[in-house]
């Protein structure tokens, strides 16, 4: 398939190809994409018209059959869908079923109708060879969908009955993830080519607007960070580049929890560079470990597209629980978790598949009852702590110290419910140790 091709192709710039395994094969053979292309599209094109013809066909037995004489005696329509969260990438696929008529307080004529409005849309798309968002199909009859939620399970529900991934529908997602870090360079299928820079994040593209990638110098280090204000905050004191570290790296952020074209560049990375860890950044709460799973694991919407999705060398950086008292972060600072909190991590200690250390870090939330996010650093003195001070004095922070005062730089004072991007100058040592964390974390991944 063509996405896949595209985040399968990661060379050095001065063609020296790096070693990425069998499943990191070069992807510059432009007929046998096209020719993938093809068959991907054909094979939806058949699977659309031939789930039509089924549903006509019960039609017209329904219709043709006598007249019901027993209330058991039902006429019913029935179509399958790809049941995706009772399913995993070692099983074989299970279905839900749409029936008509059935009793629903919705009306279950509206399930049949939204369906076929989307396989119309879709159909058309594949056919005609123009792409379409979730948005723009959920904007194309909004009565009708009610949600986009309506759309966005629909779509994933086609992909994983036809056995293909989103871009096979000619479905693609709006990206929102950012990437910082010169040495990376991303082919454009238009032919452009794409370098971020080391002090801003710039957009990552689509997969299927993607060709490869290829460094142009080795790279140490992946950070991926769940915050934007957070990444922001690092890209503008050049963490990438920075003179304490080991070695140069690339920065990542999904925002959140991440779409699929940030994803598939964290797996590629993971990959195509063995040699180089991955690392994460996360809130010390459940919601942040949840983060880490999607990239780590996948998510439960996706399962049938986990083997291209998941990244499963990703590492942990923090933020832990358990570590902060010992970085000089009093108890008072931390928040009370949320019933929400609280829901998702007894949800995420069911789950059979928890690493020992993610279920210590949630077991202790829920008996402490706080929890913590990444800004909390940003209120740290590093002399509040002689041990915090001890950790982090071999750092050479004047060059920090003068990005932080030069005309136009600013810091914040890093409140515990939030850090916006830019952070008032009155506030630089606190800026300092939430530096001076990361690149520690960084330097003990190296070492």
């Amino acid at each position: 398939m063509a996405s896949e091709n595209a985040h399968c192709s990661l060379s050095h710039e001065q063609d020296i190809d790096m070693d990425c395994g069998s499943d990191c094969e070069s992807s510059s053979s432009t007929d046998s994409e096209d020719a993938d292309s093809s068959r991907g599209s054909s094979t939806v094109v058949s699977d659309i018209e031939n789930m039509t013809l089924s549903f006509l066909s019960q039609l017209v037995r329904q219709k043709q059959r006598p007249p019901v004489t027993y209330k058991t005696d039902k006429r019913t329509v029935i179509l399958k869908l790809a049941n995706r969260t009772a399913q995993s990438s070692s099983e074989a696929t299970t279905y839900r079923r749409l029936i008509y008529p059935r009793k629903c307080a919705t009306g279950s004529a509206r399930p049949f109708a939204q369906l076929f409005r989307l396989l119309d849309i879709v159909h058309e798309a594949v056919v005609e060879d123009v792409p379409s968002t979730k948005r723009d199909i959920y904007y194309k009859d909004v009565p009708l969908f009610g949600k986009q939620r309506v759309v966005d399970t629909l779509v994933d529900d086609l992909a994983a009955t036809y056995n293909v991934e989103r871009c096979d529908l000619n479905v693609r997602a709006t990206s929102k993830g950012l990437i910082c870090g010169s040495s990376l360079l991303i082919h454009l299928r238009s032919g452009e080519v794409l370098q971020p820079n080391d002090a801003d994040g710039a957009l990552i593209p689509v997969g299927e607007d993607i060709l490869s990638f290829s460094l142009t110098k080795p790279i140490s280090w992946v950070l991926v960070v769940e915050k934007d204000a957070v990444f922001q905050t690092l890209c503008r004191l050049r963490l990438v580049n920075h003179d304490s570290l080991r070695g140069e790296g690339l920065m990542i952020t999904g925002k959140g929890y991440p779409d699929l074209a940030t994803r598939h560049l964290v797996k590629t990375l993971s990959d195509c560079l063995p040699q180089v860890p991955i690392l994460a950044l996360i809130d010390a709460d459940a919601y942040g470990l949840d983060i880490l799973s999607v990239y780590r694991y996948g998510s439960r919407s996706l399962r049938h597209e986990v083997g291209k999705l998941a990244a499963d060398r990703i590492q942990w950086l923090g933020v832990r629980i358990g570590e902060l008292s010992g970085l000089g972060v009093q108890p008072e600072c931390l928040l009370p978790i949320t019933k929400q909190d609280e829901k998702m991590a007894l949800g995420m200690l069911k789950r059979p598949d928890l690493p020992g250390k993610w279920k210590k870090e949630l077991t202790h939330m829920l008996f402490t009852r706080r929890k913590a996010e990444i800004e909390i650093l940003s209120n740290v003195n590093a002399s509040q702590s002689s041990e915090t001070h001890d950790r982090c004095s071999e750092l050479d922070l004047s060059t920090i110290d003068d990005q932080l005062r030069s005309p136009g730089s600013s810091c914040s004072e890093g409140a515990s419910h939030g850090l916006v991007p830019s952070l008032p100058t009155s506030a630089p040592h606190a800026t300092n140790f939430l530096l001076q964390y990361i690149v520690k974390k960084i330097d003990d991944a190296l070492t």
